[in-house]
């Protein structure tokens, strides 16, 4: 669901974020309005914004560990497993994490990829949240549902700073709810 279904619609801090993301057409291939971020994270303000959302929705739900997708993923799971006191897990691309590692392909919306886990990093029965940039087709978010539960991990939401639209609404990945807070900006160029 999207933020503003569920009790943010008009809040401002929504549309510092949205205003905040960057659109780099055409990138990595004709077709694709790119959402950058980088832009985001050079604005303090917003950058914070997104991870008080994130923490004000999280802070109750007895989470234990946040995985954050490689490599975006990487810097809003941090601040959020700190706020809500729970671990951070990173989801890596393939050859990138020492020791014994379980892995999932899945399908992007311009290609194939992998990511990995550490066997270590997940106990039975934890409740997990995973965070990354944006949501296209769901491939990512998907592949990292598996891998946390094959870990045993018991997977409570996905949540995504940039969702597409076909997501809005009660939208769930492999039976998990998807939480986002914002739609990508420029939204009749994007072709997949």
């Amino acid at each position: 669901m999207f933020a503003v279904e569920n009790g943010l619609q008009g809040d401002p801090r929504l549309q510092a974020i949205s205003d905040a993301i960057r659109v780099i057409p055409h990138f990595p291939k004709t077709g694709i309005m790119f959402q950058d971020i980088t832009t985001l994270l050079l604005d303090p303000v917003a950058f914070k914004h997104v991870v008080d959302i994130f923490v004000d929705r999280y802070k109750h739900m007895n989470i234990s560990l946040v995985a954050g997708v490689e490599a975006r993923g990487f810097i809003f799971g941090p601040p959020i497993a700190l706020a809500i006191g729970a671990k951070f897990i990173p989801l890596r691309k393939p050859g990138k994490l020492p020791g014994k590692v379980i892995s999932e392909e899945y399908e992007l919306e311009y290609g194939n990829d992998r990511l990995e886990m550490s066997m270590e990093a997940v106990k039975s029965q934890e409740r997990a949240l995973v965070i990354d940039d944006l949501v296209a087709t769901g491939g990512t978010l998907s592949a990292s549902i598996n891998l946390l539960e094959r870990a045993g991990a018991e997977v409570v939401e996905c949540a995504c700073v940039v969702g597409l639209p076909k997501f809005k609404g009660q939208c769930k990945l492999k039976g998990k709810p998807l939480y986002v807070l914002v739609e990508p900006s420029q939204l009749e160029e994007i072709t997949f």
